[in-house]
């Protein structure tokens, strides 16, 4: 399956438009917990109520080899049926970005990876020749700086589609111009939770588009608008991303019941909110 394909199996399967953030930071880990275990045991534990993980590389960066080693065993262990994201947010010169792409895809056997758009086209091609991949291009990002240039307004020529104003704030033109790069289907969006009226706004540009939304939960996203304002009129296509909400649920050693019993309240919720229900 591709990751289209995947992603709509296990969100049916498992009712849920819920993505889990595996994000372990050490300080915030129960103590004599390593990471691969914590990881394996929030997945077992989580496993039956996700569309999708999602993997931030900074917190395994961070641990040189130890880290890298701990992400891909994590993602071996993730069943082969839900989908996983590389949060990466790549973006370089195309000859980079191949190599990059090669990494994620090839060598680490993500099925989806996040990208920044800065560099223009030539720097995601590489990302979204891969067919069966998702790429998700930064749109508007849920951090509290992210107006400093998102929401610039841009005294340019539209891209096509995109109507007759003199002026767009750049995550808009972000969304319009993903709009054009997606002929193969694999391109989505990155729209934080944080900034509902900019979801309402990107949305009513990509009625179709995938849109990955972090914010809920530690960063105070809201949820119901979130779910109201990033489905798409046909239904469905987004993803709700959850990180410190979910794994960091309890402190101690009972941190994987308590992540399935805030995964399972997240999913609820967004299902309640649904205008059609899954």
């Amino acid at each position: 399956m591709n990751f289209g394909e995947k992603l709509t199996s296990a969100t049916r399967r498992n009712k849920s438009f819920l993505c889990v953030g595996l994000d372990p930071d050490l300080e915030r880990m129960p103590e004599g917990v390593g990471i691969l275990d914590f990881n394996k045991a929030i997945i077992d534990a989580t496993s039956d109520l996700v569309c999708a993980y999602k993997l931030n590389f900074a917190f395994y960066e961070v641990l040189e080899t130890q880290g890298l080693d701990a992400l891909k065993q994590t993602v071996k262990h993730i069943p082969d049926d839900i989908p996983v994201i590389a949060d990466a947010k790549r973006g370089d010169i195309g000859n980079t970005a191949r190599a990059y792409a090669r990494a994620i895809f090839d060598n680490l056997n993500f099925d989806a990876v996040t990208v920044s758009p800065y560099l223009g086209f030539d720097s995601i091609e590489p990302f979204t020749s891969y067919h069966d991949k998702g790429v998700f291009v930064l749109c508007r990002t849920s951090n509290p700086g992210a107006a400093e240039f998102q929401s610039m307004r841009c005294e340019m020529e539209p891209p096509t589609g995109a109507g007759t104003e003199a002026s767009r704030l750049l995550f808009e033109l972000v969304a319009l111009k993903a709009g054009q790069w997606n002929t193969s289907g694999n391109i989505g969006l990155v729209v934080g939770a944080t900034y509902p009226e900019e979801l309402k706004l990107i949305r009513s540009h990509q009625p179709d588009m995938l849109l990955l939304i972090p914010g809920i939960g530690a960063q105070g996203g809201d949820l119901a608008a979130a779910v109201r304002y990033g489905v798409s009129p046909r239904g469905g296509r987004i993803i709700l991303n959850s990180s410190r909400q979910v794994i960091y649920a309890a402190p101690g050693k009972d941190f994987a019941p308590a992540a399935r019993r805030a995964a399972a309240g997240l999913r609820e919720q967004i299902n309640h909110y649904l205008p059609v229900p899954l």
